[in-house]
This record gives C-alpha cells, sequence and structure tokens, in this order.
C-alpha cells in the first residue's frame, strides 16, 4: 500500500494520468453454514470465556499477592514493633533494676555509715565533755545560800540532765549534798545494753537483691557496753567536780542503775552496776583524754567497784547507800571519812565490809584483789605481800558478824587456801574467836586470826577511820572502850 501511494505521488508529479480504478466485481456470496457458524461462535465464546477467566484469575493472583506481600509487611513490622518494645521494655527493666541495687548499695553504705556514726559518738562520749563548767560555780554557791543543800544538789541534776550526751543515753538523775562532809550524792541512770549497735555494719547481696546486717559479736558487744557503762560514770564525775567549787564539793558518792527488765523473770529491775566514792584529788590526777585509757580500770583505780557484766544485769553491792530523801549518806568506812556519826562496822553492807578489809590490807603494804568465789565459806580477796626475793600469797575471809566465829569456820579457811594457792591465811571478824579456835590457829601456824577491837586499832592507824563495833554485848577479855 505505501509503495502504490508512492507511484501515484510520482505520476501525479510527472503529468502523467492517473490510472482508473477497477472495481472488483463481487464475488457471489456463498451461504453460510448455521450449524457451523453456531460451532465458531460458540468456540469464540468459549475462547473469550476462558479468557475472562484466566484474566480474572490473573487479577486474583495478583490481588492475592499483594494482599499476601502487605500482610507479610504487616507482620515483619508488628515483628520489628514488637523486638523494639521487647528491647525497650528490657532496657528499661535493666536500668530500673540497676537503679534498683544502686540504691540499695547506698542505703548499705548509708545504714553502715550510721551505726560507724553511732558508734563513734559512744567511743567519745568521755572524750567530748562540755567544757567551761566553772561557770556554773557562781550559780551553785547561789543556789546553796538561797536554798541549802537541797538547791546545791538541784543545780547538780539540772547540770546531768542538760549535759549533751549521745541518744538513748541520758536517764534519770537525783543529787543529794552532805555539807558537813562536802560530798555530793548521785544516783545516776546508765542506759541498757539495746544502746550499743548490735549491727557491725550491712552488706549489700546483688545476687539477692537485698540489704543483709552483719550482726556484731556478742563479746565485742558485751565488751563495748562495759566500756560505755565506765566511761559515762567517768564523765559524770567529772563534770560534777568541774561545775562545784572545791570548797563546797570534796567527793562524789556515785551509784550507777540500769533500769531494765529481767529477762528471767519478765520483771523490772533496776541493778547497780557502778558504785564508787571519788574524791576531787583523785579525778584531777586523771587523764580522761588520753586515747588509751581503759575506762573500766580507771574506776577500780579510784576504788569503784564496777560489775564485770553489765549486760546480764549483774548488780554489785553499792559502797554507798544513799537515802536521797532524807539527804542522808549511810557509807561504809572509806565512804564516811570525815563525817560527824562514825561508822558501825556491823551495819555495812558484807560487800562493803569485805571492800574495807581489802583496803585495810592495800593501806598495810599488800597489793590486793576481790575473788569470784560465792560460797559462805569461800576466799573473799587475795593478798600479795613480796619482798625482794619472794612473794606470800595471802587468803582472806572476813566475817561480819556479832557472835563468836566457830571453829568450824577457821578449819574451813585452812581447808580452801589450795584455792587459790595460798601459803597463809587470815580470817577477819567483826566480833571474836574462842578457845578452840586460837589453838587450832597455833598448831596449823599458817592461819591469822583478826578479831574485831584488832580491826578497830588497825583502820584507825593505818586508814585513819574511827569505826564502831555495835555488838549487843561485850565480849570475853574485851572492855566497852574497845567497841566504841
Amino acid at each position: 500500500m505505501r509503495q502504490e501511494a508512492r507511484l501515484t505521488e510520482a505520476r501525479r508529479a510527472a503529468g502523467q494520468p492517473q490510472p482508473r480504478a477497477t472495481t472488483p466485481q463481487a464475488r457471489p456470496k456463498r451461504p453460510r453454514d448455521p450449524e457451523a457458524e453456531r460451532a465458531r461462535l460458540a468456540e469464540q465464546g468459549a475462547k473469550l470465556l476462558k479468557r475472562q477467566e484466566a484474566e480474572r484469575a490473573k487479577e486474583a493472583a495478583r490481588i492475592e499477592a499483594e494482599l499476601a506481600k502487605r500482610q507479610e509487611q504487616r507482620r515483619r513490622d508488628a515483628e520489628r514493633r514488637e523486638r523494639d518494645r521487647v528491647r525497650t521494655r528490657k532496657e528499661q527493666e535493666k536500668a530500673e533494676r540497676q537503679a534498683r541495687l544502686a540504691a540499695l548499695k547506698l542505703r548499705a553504705e548509708d545504714r553502715t555509715a550510721d551505726t560507724a556514726r553511732r558508734l563513734a559518738e559512744l567511743h567519745d562520749v568521755l572524750r567530748l565533755r562540755p567544757q567551761g563548767l566553772e561557770s556554773w560555780h557562781p550559780v551553785v554557791e547561789r543556789a546553796l545560800a538561797g536554798r541549802g543543800p537541797q538547791g546545791l544538789a538541784a543545780e547538780v541534776e539540772d547540770l546531768q540532765r542538760r549535759s549533751p550526751v549521745p541518744q538513748g543515753c541520758r536517764g534519770s538523775v537525783e543529787a543529794g549534798y552532805a555539807p558537813e562532809a562536802r560530798q555530793v550524792a548521785l544516783n545516776l541512770d546508765l542506759p541498757a545494753l539495746q544502746v550499743v549497735p548490735a549491727v557491725a555494719g550491712y552488706r549489700f547481696v546483688a545476687a539477692r537483691a537485698e540489704v543483709v546486717p552483719q550482726p556484731r559479736k556478742q563479746a565485742e558487744l558485751h565488751d563495748l557496753y562495759r566500756t560505755l557503762v565506765a566511761r559515762l560514770a567517768l564523765r559524770a564525775l567529772d563534770e560534777v567536780f568541774a561545775a562545784t567549787p572545791a570548797a563546797l564539793v570534796d567527793s562524789i558518792a556515785l551509784n550507777a542503775f540500769v533500769p531494765a527488765v529481767d529477762p528471767s523473770t519478765g520483771r523490772a529491775v533496776r541493778p547497780c552496776v557502778v558504785s564508787v566514792v571519788a574524791s576531787r584529788a583523785e579525778m584531777e590526777a586523771l587523764v580522761l583524754d588520753e586515747p588509751a585509757l581503759d575506762a573500766q580500770r580507771c574506776l577500780k583505780a579510784i576504788g569503784a567497784v564496777v560489775s564485770d557484766h553489765p549486760h546480764d544485769l549483774e548488780a554489785v553491792a553499792p559502797v554507798v547507800e544513799v537515802d536521797l530523801s532524807r539527804y542522808r549518806i549511810t557509807a561504809d568506812a572509806a565512804a564516811v571519812t570525815g563525817l560527824d556519826s562514825r561508822p558501825d562496822l556491823l551495819q555495812m553492807d558484807p560487800f562493803a565490809f569485805e571492800r574495807l578489809v581489802r583496803q585495810l590490807f592495800e593501806a598495810m603494804g599488800y597489793e590486793t584483789w576481790r575473788t569470784q568465789g560465792s560460797r559462805d565459806d569461800g576466799i573473799d580477796a587475795v593478798a600479795v605481800k613480796s619482798d625482794s626475793l619472794v612473794a606470800t600469797v595471802f587468803a582472806i575471809q572476813a566475817k561480819r558478824t556479832k557472835n563468836i566465829v566457830e571453829v568450824e569456820k577457821v578449819r574451813a579457811l585452812a581447808g580452801t587456801m589450795h584455792d587459790v594457792n595460798a601459803s597463809h591465811g587470815v580470817l577477819v571478824t567483826t566480833s571474836w574467836y574462842g578457845k578452840a579456835s586460837r589453838e587450832f590457829a597455833h598448831r596449823n601456824g599458817r592461819i591469822h586470826l583478826i578479831e574485831g577491837r584488832e580491826l578497830k586499832a588497825l583502820l584507825q592507824q593505818h586508814l585513819g577511820i574511827d569505826a564502831l563495833i555495835g555488838l549487843p554485848k561485850v565480849p570475853p577479855g574485851w572492855i566497852p572502850g574497845d567497841l566504841t
């Protein structure tokens, strides 16, 4: 067709006549076979239908693939979001756990530091005493002039209540004043064992995510408490001496108690754990700020009786019994020196009498210490007399009685001397011995007997104590002056 068009265009350009179009004669139409036509149309319809079905299937497959692709994308997006959420949650949980562990660790450190600070406060209770207490002197003098002995005692009580001590160490206090003896009597309540931290520190256990307390060893806890009791007693003595003029107060009779509940009975108890009569000169000779100072030994060095087991509420017999309701002091011989009324050896507490005998032997040049025996016929004290070559050990037993000492008591002393490896025994009494006792001691050769009138003379000679012996009758061979 394109070639014929080009030829026609060329003839027209050359001026040649165009050939006439010839009309082909129409061929006669053949008659169509209806059946064939129907078959042809049916085949065409089937092909069309098949083609349409194929197209629909293709489209359906395309849509299904698209949906699957979208679903797969949504699934992957959901999985990614879930992974992100899980990772974020884990990171958050990890951060929270680390923060919680850090908080627990910090809590353990803080609680350990608090315990250490508390222990340091108790340790420094004696060293960090209030200073400048001399400013109380005019106040004390005015109180005595205006209100008498009760006024001075009230100022001493006020001083003790104001004294800054660690939390839990403040107890009740009662005071009395005997102007004739220039002596303050002080009853002081000390804290119980619970004031000392029973936990040494706190440990952080990461594996269990908890703070675990580390209990303090019982031996250490008890030693800390014994030391605290002694330091508080020394502090009270030092404060009262510092706040009172020397012209008014020359000595302090201190009894320190521990109000508590006896776990064995459930009853309230108030055992005396420290008792001492301390002079101003004795306290001024002490260096209480010395770090190496042993408070318990320091108390004993000034003649105090101190409980070895205050944590068990073990009481000691007071050196001096204080009747504050009447401001009257009934003391043992060492405590009442200088009072108008002389001490009666028979009215003394048995423990105070034993202590007086030990003081007598110390004044006579012996080194003494108290034994722990509790039997009636046991050894009360041991005394050692040393010379350049040997040391002689004496077992001492003190009998405060108004009756004759039976010979069995003398024989019992001879039998118990070996308990303390003593080569000699001394039996001291407020009464007298019979003939059998003297003969036994003479035959034994190692038993020495000191009866009441001899004891009275020794107290006067070595301690300057003019004592009484309130026996109901004059013993055989004695005279009334031996009792008075």
